[in-house]
């Protein structure tokens, strides 16, 4: 059985006012520890999971390409020597314009990255300034055009539902994104586009100043209008949404994207990465557990819980049926393809009413939220603005 290994750098240069994820400033940082604390980490997972091939793996953030070009080279190294990688691993890492060096993008390609995945977030001056970016439009553009010759397959992240944006707007933006990532003179056009409505979260900088009124963003109208427009963009650009917000040509979907979406296993290293796994017990008579990892949040109490015990962990968690299920459902309906009959009936023991409630899925098939297809769980368009709500419906 493969397995997906997500390595999560927690630095960045700045931290972004919409950002909730686990991320840090920092004036230095001991590049060789750090790589030394991965690889430590690495090697007790490897110890548990040592029947593997690794068929994703995927540097996050923080800001990845902060990373020294030899951490993730010799991070890939060890994974190839270990487990051994499938033919088609996908390796990923996350890149912001503002961490560009064609040089480096050259070094990354060298050490094993063959997927880049850039934090570009807007084309317009005024709303990158608003979303606390440091890159200029022009620096984006020369990363895309950069990384379009080095690596074999580039995704493009934009963020939309800004305050003050039009359809219009956003038709514009959008259009001159796919013109841009999709020049001839590019050898590898972008594939791939992840885009996501401004959601504002607690805890962060947005939350506090939308609390008090300083923007709006748009009303739950114009935002289901904003979702309509990008479909009708996307799905005329041979770039249909997979999920709910990455929009992908045919073969250029997110693997390991895919791995979390279709509940499959994942190792999670790095402050505050979370893990889903699967093992087997010392008794052969009992059946594997799937656990919930996560891993300390804070870099330095991280770092050191690798140099005390080899493993950074705070939660080690079995994962009780219920709870799988649960998990299984919310993560399958944000896929286009949904959850087949047959998926239901394997994790359900041949009894999904156990666990769903099939009078609220009728009726949402009725209200042409859920697909009328017998044979999948999935959400049509209009179910998937508002899936959040349809999952708590329906789930017993």
């Amino acid at each position: 059985m493969s397995l997906a290994i997500y390595i999560h750098w927690p630095f960045c240069k700045s931290k972004c006012p919409y950002c909730d994820f686990n991320s840090h400033v920092a004036q230095q940082i001991d590049h060789e520890r750090w790589a030394k604390a991965y690889l430590t980490s690495l090697k007790y997972w490897h110890e548990k999971t040592r029947d593997r091939h690794i068929h994703s793996v995927f540097f996050g953030g923080g800001t990845p390409s902060l990373m020294a070009p030899s951490t993730t080279a010799a991070i890939i190294q060890f994974i190839r020597d270990h487990w051994g990688l499938t033919p088609e691993c996908e390796i990923t890492l996350e890149a912001n314009p503002t961490s560009f060096e064609q040089q480096k993008f050259e070094d990354f390609r060298r050490g094993g990255v063959n997927r880049l995945s850039l934090g570009v977030q807007s084309l317009r001056t005024r709303d990158l300034e608003f979303l606390g970016r440091e890159h200029s439009v022009p620096q984006a553009i020369a990363a895309i055009r950069s990384a379009a010759t080095i690596f074999d397959r580039i995704s493009f992240d934009l963020i939309y539902a800004r305050p003050n944006q039009s359809l219009n707007e956003w038709q514009e933006e959008l259009e001159e994104a796919l013109e841009i990532c999709n020049a001839p003179a590019h050898k590898n056009a972008a594939q791939h586009f992840s885009l996501y409505q401004l959601t504002i979260e607690q805890g962060t900088p947005f939350y506090t100043r939308h609390q008090r009124a300083e923007f709006q963003i748009p009303e739950q109208d114009l935002a289901a209008d904003l979702y309509d427009l990008t479909q009708d963009i996307m799905n005329a650009r041979g770039l249909p949404a997979y999920e709910i917000s990455n929009h992908a040509a045919g073969g250029q979907e997110s693997r390991h994207n895919l791995t979390y979406w279709r509940y499959q296993d994942y190792l999670g290293i790095g402050p505050g990465a979370h893990g889903r796994i699967t093992l087997r017990p010392s008794d052969p008579l009992q059946p594997p557990q799937k656990y919930a990892t996560r891993d300390h949040r804070a870099p330095e109490i991280w770092l050191k819980k690798i140099d005390d015990s080899e493993v950074g962990l705070q939660e080690f968690t079995a994962i009780d049926p219920q709870t799988q299920f649960d998990e299984f459902l919310m993560m399958g309906l944000r896929l286009r393809e949904g959850i087949s009959a047959d998926e239901l009936n394997q994790k359900t023991q041949g009894e999904p009413q156990k666990y769903l409630n099939m009078a609220a899925i009728n009726h949402l098939r009725t209200e042409g939220m859920i697909d009328s297809d017998p044979n999948f769980l999935r959400t049509t368009r209009r179910g998937a603005r508002c899936l959040n709500a349809v999952t708590g419906y329906i789930l017993r």
